[in-house]
């Protein structure tokens, strides 16, 4: 069975969700970097419940309603990849961590930049709330979304505006 897509408008740009089963797989950005999750064919249904579902809590979280999403997930990566990703989930909301400080969490203290690679190719963005993490230095850097959705994001979330770095 091909993963199911959704399209919905956002104050960050249209957002592509994706489910596989009774998962989400991926919260994609309207101008996604080719190949950045690799899913394959999508088919698109806009009643999955899984989506809608999805779709309803990032409208809350929008709105300033949700601080924490409850959503089953489906992270496909490597094992490396996935640590990473589990590791985002643990950033309490408003919060934020550097690379750095991820690494070490996973008991990889030196992989900082497997660990940003890893972040750049989070497939679940916004719930795996990579935005939340930043330079050592405290500076804004890549992002899948583009910088200003990530400034926004975390400014939503009650963070000071911090430097961006381009």
């Amino acid at each position: 069975m091909l993963p199911l897509y959704k399209t919905i408008p956002s104050p960050v740009g249209q957002l592509i969700l994706v489910a596989r089963d009774t998962k989400l797989a991926a919260i994609l950005w309207e101008n996604e970097r080719l190949n950045r999750v690799r899913l394959g064919p999508l088919e698109e249904d806009s009643q999955h419940p899984v989506l809608k579902e999805t779709e309803r809590q990032l409208m809350e979280y929008f709105a300033g309603q949700r601080r924490r999403f409850d959503l089953a997930l489906d992270f496909a990566g490597t094992d490396f990849q996935v640590r990473v990703w589990q590791a985002l989930l643990s950033i309490p909301f408003g919060e934020t961590r550097s690379y750095r400080d991820i690494a070490i969490q996973i008991g990889q203290p030196t992989a900082v930049r497997a660990v940003g690679a890893a972040n750049g190719r989070n497939p679940i963005s916004i719930i795996a709330p990579c935005h939340r993490v930043i330079g050592t230095s405290g500076s804004l850097t890549g992002f899948a979304g583009g910088l200003a959705a990530k400034q926004f994001l975390l400014s939503l979330e009650g963070q000071q505006t911090l430097q961006l770095v381009f």
